[in-house]
């Protein structure tokens, strides 16, 4: 069967997300999403897992769990924070398990490393080697990926406190990851760019801090709902099982480009470069992006596709296509009506964004209409976001607003 699947989000145990981050809310919104298999997120906080353990159903021997019709995986993200070879390194990892029994072993282990209550994403003193190690010992059966990986500071490769290979992070345990996480403001077709990365799959997740935001990254797989069978087909990269990853597009990112928030600096590689990477307004060094980031790393030209890649498809959040067509905030009462009733006469959110057919949008209000297509042609204006800002989308184009703007005057 068919599914989309997003893997990490975070509970309400975590610091900076929604008190609506709990189970029936999440089972609500990933049934209007879409999403069939969702991440608990978070399983390390001793709170959260009472909950889990309360409301999700065991499905048999698949490893999966199920509560209101939603399918869940046990899943959760580390914060490592840890000095080797003198440096200081930051990176975040996602680790799933198939029950509850090993992801108690897990928890019990990591216990050793910090304080697990502290926040839903604990903050511990372990290395990615010592990390990996210890999961080893657990179970073969853990999936392993390392988080938002090139994110500037918090990830595998990230500019300011990251490797320079997945070898110099893992050590020999590098072979022990399942897949790659591209987060927000990276897209497989910048992870092509590493020949050394060719044999992971790269995955998309959410990393959703409220319900209404999972999905907008995810997975589409066709294979059993079945932890086991899930993890064979990212481990082997069966492009009949692991069909396509849902992307946000790139440059809508916090750290696709780099620059100084505060400063309002927001700056492309070559531009800085030409800086010597140190910001114009207040002279100190600028957050450098994904962009940049994968510069450094590439041995390959841009736009290179290896034969055995996984395809993609770019989206952007229906709720953001609306606001847009509306000329609203995406917040507005009127964008949530809006919301409900196109998923209510034409399915989940995902089902309209990747599949609607011409004649279902023919049917709805037609700016809207032509904002899924022009989303799915690539026929939009983003300004890349950059250290820690959203990048902004004009899905509807300045010369078209301002085509429309004369059209209005010569009426009059």
């Amino acid at each position: 069967m068919e599914f989309i699947a997003d893997f990490h989000i975070h509970s309400r145990y975590s610091r900076a997300t929604s008190q609506d981050m709990n189970i029936p809310s999440l089972s609500k919104w990933a049934k209007l999403k879409g999403v069939t298999l969702l991440g608990t997120g978070d399983f390390t906080h001793h709170l959260w897992l009472q909950e889990l353990k309360q409301l999700l159903q065991p499905q048999g021997k698949t490893g999966l769990f199920l509560h209101n019709g939603i399918y869940f995986i046990l899943s959760a993200e580390i914060s490592s924070i840890y000095s080797q070879k003198g440096k200081v390194y930051r990176v975040h990892n996602v680790i799933m398990a198939p029950s509850f029994e090993i992801a108690g072993e897990i928890n019990k282990m990591l216990s050793r490393f910090g304080n697990l209550s502290a926040d839903g994403r604990p903050i511990l003193g372990l290395s990615c080697i010592k990390f990996a190690e210890e999961l080893s010992k657990i179970s073969k059966d853990i999936m392993l990926v390392p988080a938002h990986c090139w994110t500037p500071w918090f990830s595998v490769f990230g500019s300011n406190s990251g490797f320079n290979s997945l070898e110099e992070a893992f050590d020999k345990y590098a072979g022990n990851i399942t897949a790659l996480e591209t987060g927000l403001s990276s897209d497989p077709v910048m992870n092509w760019r590493l020949s050394r990365l060719d044999k992971f799959s790269l995955i998309s997740n959410s990393d959703s801090h409220s319900p209404s935001r999972i999905g907008r990254e995810a997975n589409v797989f066709s294979c059993e709902l079945d932890y086991w069978e899930i993890k064979k087909a990212l481990e082997t990269k069966d492009k009949s099982k692991f069909l396509y990853t849902v992307e946000f597009f790139p440059e809508e990112g916090k750290y696709h480009f780099d620059g100084h928030r505060n400063c309002n600096i927001r700056f492309a590689p070559a531009e800085t470069k030409k800086h010597n990477g140190i910001c114009p307004v207040c002279k100190k060094p600028l957050t450098r992006g994904v962009v940049y980031r994968v510069e450094e790393l590439a041995d390959r030209p841009e736009g290179f596709t290896p034969a055995d890649a996984i395809p993609f498809k770019h989206l952007v959040p229906l709720d953001e296509i609306i606001a847009e067509a509306k000329g609203m905030g995406k917040a507005s009462k009127a964008i949530e009506r809006e919301y409900l009733e196109l998923i209510g006469n034409f399915g989940p959110e995902l089902e309209i964004l990747l599949k609607a057919d011409d004649s279902q949008l023919a049917k709805m209000p037609f700016k809207i209409a032509e904002g899924i297509r022009r989303v799915r042609e690539g026929r939009l204006k983003i300004l890349p976001g950059y250290d820690g800002e959203y990048g902004t989308i004009d899905i509807f184009l300045k010369e078209d607003k301002a085509e429309k703007r004369q059209g209005q005057m010569t009426l009059f």
